[in-house]
């Protein structure tokens, strides 16, 4: 199966985790692997961002201003992670209805 975003995932991809931004390229691609090598609260946000979005507070973004990060360092790790995670939950989708094809394939 052809995926017709392919290309726009790859340009999202690649704006959001090499393109300008005051955060470095290589934090926010490891930040997209949800595997970020920093301090203790920027390892629990981006877990947090990654596997319970919807759980982020206001005390976890004061948490890492506090940290010394700044407002545009956060958005670019929320961001970041948050395209880490959708493109990991859209490729098992995607492996998934291959795997689905493939099973009606071989029924048929």
């Amino acid at each position: 199966m052809s995926d017709p975003y392919a290309e726009l995932v790859k340009l999202l991809e690649h704006t959001t985790l090499q393109g300008p931004a005051t955060l470095s390229p290589e934090v926010r691609q490891t930040a997209a692997r949800a595997a970020l090598e920093e301090p203790d609260v920027v390892q629990r946000y981006v877990e947090k961002v990654a596997k319970h979005a919807y759980t982020v507070t206001d005390e976890d973004v004061q948490q890492l201003l506090k940290a010394g990060y700044s407002e545009d360092q956060i958005f670019e790790l929320t961001v970041s992670v948050a395209l880490g995670a959708g493109l990991t939950r859209l490729t098992k989708g995607l492996a998934s209805l291959e795997e689905g094809d493939n099973d009606a394939t071989a029924r048929a």
